[in-house]
């Protein structure tokens, strides 16, 4: 089978755009491949800097001739409908045309259509303009002489050759011909644009990857990570160090070269007093490099690694001493900011009525920061106040929550008001991505409780679903308060998300909240702190969210929110009420009762809704057998130890002593007609029924779990 070859050559494409666009030209191609009735055995796709590239095996040489009826109008339509069927069909008259029958209309035409197959690079021709016209690059540009004119080819840098063959391994492929941004298709290729720029001849994708390896291009994107990764350990090995490890980084790397060469830089020892997250930060966001410590140590060394896309004639010397430069001038500017932060700003009079508002100690650097985020008055937002305000709300509901969470009240309070501190720090003005790690810093450095310490770090997480929760009470106290006071604040002002808008991160918010008390085992009563209605359903939405990742069903959920009796409100509860009835339903007398369970349910339902008489308590004196008795003996007995056990939330308990109805509730169904002729029995019969979903009903309504 033959095999397709396509490459787009660019100016350098940005390394945050290059594993997605490669996947989109994979899709799109593929897509179009199989809507024009071709199949394939394989696609990959490959990205560098300056390339992207697609390697399609195994596709069929020409498409399959199809055969298509169409049917047409009845042999005595008006001239025009026929007419129409005839030019739809492409026939050119009646005599091209099938006269069918049928009993009940008649007469009526049928066009035979064949449309013929066609050569698969016919095919790819035709759609790969438009497939490069409307790419979806999240940013693109014009370039060249048309590019002023009304509709000129866009990419993402200017393209500069395109590459495309077709054919089988043992024959000569041939170059698809097509035309995008007045460039032709051809079977030419070019190598690293300083190394071996000269043009390369290209049959099909395996010489096409041996001659760029040749011309010092590494096409695979995992191997250039490799190559990096091991280079660079084995740099900092032969050098008595190791290699910090950085993923996202090396994934933007891997994007920045064609050919990776590993070099070793130094800096000053002396920007090692600043904290190793800056350092590390300082030298990643504006040389792409990677930092480095002592083997089986955790301290920073000044030596870092950066990767280089040529092999220079000196070894490297001179762009290694460029980057250190660079780099020293960086760490010179952080070095400022890390004591700058430490001294004493220089309107202290100017803050005194914030630092009274707040309690806050004047002679300390990052009290003063706080006192001036108050004193500033920043805008959180323009309906919630400033960022003060805010401040203020927190360490309230943070000293309210301390005792629910197990956290001492004084320190979530003063852990709550220097949170927010290091936002007017020089240090996180440089770098936002370091609030709350500069805090703790900061406030280490002046000698707050450890706990508060974490609290001014970890109150900001998690941050996504990866993100590590608080486990420090006083730092579970001050997330829960932030993210409280984020959500209802926005709730009370109609900011709510909608569709895929979040601007606030208002999702992230109550999923953090959900997962702080879910793996901390917090009960806590959020009805207390949040206004019924949209939302506590937000939260629940979230909640469900969270249990169908891990594996919950969908229904169970909703069965213990309608089920749980005003005990809605502790997410924790819900999420064990859950558990405890997905393990039940799984055993054989689960399934059983819920079988039992929901004929009650479909009876009742239907009894009401047409208005039938029914009990308003069970009466032992109308029981007609003794299955009766039985069924109303075991629920009094299932209903007082589910209950008991849903009060010491004792989940499991409470399914064990509802799995005791499953033998009466079977028996009573069996031998009991429940709509029986004699009006009180009938009646007394169905507040039967009621009993059993008043018992399970303790812990969930049975009616709203499928299956």
């Amino acid at each position: 089978m033959p095999d397709l070859l396509l490459e787009l050559r660019s100016e350098e494409i940005p390394a945050r755009m290059q594993r997605k666009a490669a996947g989109d030209l994979r899709r799109l191609v593929t897509e179009a491949l199989v809507e024009a009735g071709l199949t394939y055995e394989g696609a990959r796709e490959y990205w560098t800097p300056r390339r992207l590239t697609l390697d399609i095996r195994g596709l069929e040489a020409r498409s399959r001739t199809l055969r298509e009826e169409k049917k047409g109008p009845r042999t005595d339509a008006p001239q025009k409908a026929i007419e129409g069927f005839l030019k739809a069909a492409g026939l050119a008259s009646l005599d091209e045309a099938e006269t069918r029958s049928d009993p009940k209309k008649g007469d009526f035409y049928v066009a035979t259509v064949e449309k013929p197959g066609r050569p698969t690079e016919e095919i790819v021709a035709g759609f790969m303009p438009a497939i490069l016209r409307e790419f979806p690059w999240p940013k693109s540009m014009r370039w060249g002489p048309v590019s002023a004119q009304a509709g000129a080819p866009r990419w993402v840098r200017p393209l500069q050759s395109i590459l495309c063959t077709f054919g089988p391994e043992t024959e000569e492929p041939v170059v698809v011909a097509f035309e995008f941004a007045g460039i032709a298709s051809g079977n030419l290729t070019y190598g690293h644009r300083f190394h071996a720029p000269d043009a390369i001849r290209v049959r099909r994708f395996d010489d096409y990857a041996a001659s760029l390896e040749k011309a010092r291009v590494v096409l695979d994107a995992e191997r250039r990570k490799e190559i990096i990764r091991h280079d660079a350990q084995n740099l900092a090995f032969a050098n008595g160090l190791e290699l910090v490890p950085d993923e996202g980084l090396l994934e933007e790397v891997a994007g920045l070269v064609e050919w990776p060469v590993v070099l070793m830089g130094a800096f000053d020892e002396a920007f090692l007093a600043i904290p190793p997250e800056v350092v590390q930060l300082t030298i990643r966001a504006n040389q792409k490099c990677f930092v480095t410590r002592r083997a089986g140590g955790e301290a920073l060394s000044n030596r870092f690694l950066l990767v280089s896309n040529i092999e220079a004639s000196d070894g490297g010397a001179e762009i290694a001493r460029g980057n250190g430069k660079v780099v020293r001038a960086r760490l010179s500017d952080a070095l400022y900011f890390w004591q700058t932060d430490q001294a004493d700003l220089p309107d202290l009079d100017a803050l005194k009525g914030s630092a009274a508002r707040f309690g806050l100690d004047l002679a300390r650097p990052l009290d003063q920061r706080m006192a001036k985020l108050d004193a500033l008055g920043v805008t959180f937002h323009a309906r919630l106040g400033s960022q003060g305000e805010r401040v203020a709300r927190i360490a309230d509901l943070a000293e309210t929550l301390a005792p629910l969470v197990g956290a001492d009240p004084a320190l979530s309070r003063r852990a709550a008001v220097l949170a927010k501190a290091d936002l007017t720090t020089e240090a996180v003005g440089e770098f936002p991505e370091l609030q709350g790690l500069m805090g703790r810093r900061y406030a280490a450095l002046q000698g707050e409780d450890p706990s508060v310490q974490a609290a001014i770090e970890d109150h900001w997480k998690p941050q996504g679903s990866s993100d590590a929760v608080p486990s420090d009470p006083v730092a579970i106290a001050v997330a829960l308060a932030d993210k409280l006071d984020t959500l209802v604040g926005f709730f009370s002002i109609d900011e709510k998300p909608t569709g895929s808008k979040d601007p606030y991160a208002l999702r992230r918010a109550a999923l953090g909240l959900i997962r702080i008390l879910s793996e901390n085992a917090i009960s806590l009563p959020l009805g207390r702190f949040v206004p019924a209605g949209d939302l506590m359903a937000f939260f629940h939405d979230r909640l469900k969210v969270l249990l169908r990742e891990a594996g919950a069903r969908h229904d169970l959920v909703d069965a213990v929110l309608s089920g749980a009796a005003g005990a809605d409100d502790d997410l924790l509860d819900v999420t064990r009420r859950v558990e405890a009835l997905g393990a039940f339903l799984s055993s054989e007398d689960g399934r059983n009762l819920l079988a039992g369970t929901r004929r009650a349910e479909n009876i009742l339902a239907a009894e009401e809704k047409k208005g039938g008489a029914m009990g308003e308590g069970v009466d032992p004196a109308l029981f007609a057998s003794p299955e009766e008795a039985a069924l109303a003996q075991a629920v009094e007995t299932a209903e007082t130890e589910a209950g008991a056990c849903v009060a010491a939330r004792d989940y499991a308990g409470a399914m064990g002593a509802l799995a005791q109805l499953r033998a009466p509730v079977d028996a009573f169904f069996e031998t009991v007609l429940v709509n029986a002729e004699d009006p009180a029995l009938r009646a007394n019969r169905l507040a039967l029924l009621a009993r059993i979903r008043r018992a399970t009903r303790s812990v969930a309504d049975f009616s709203r779990i499928a299956g």
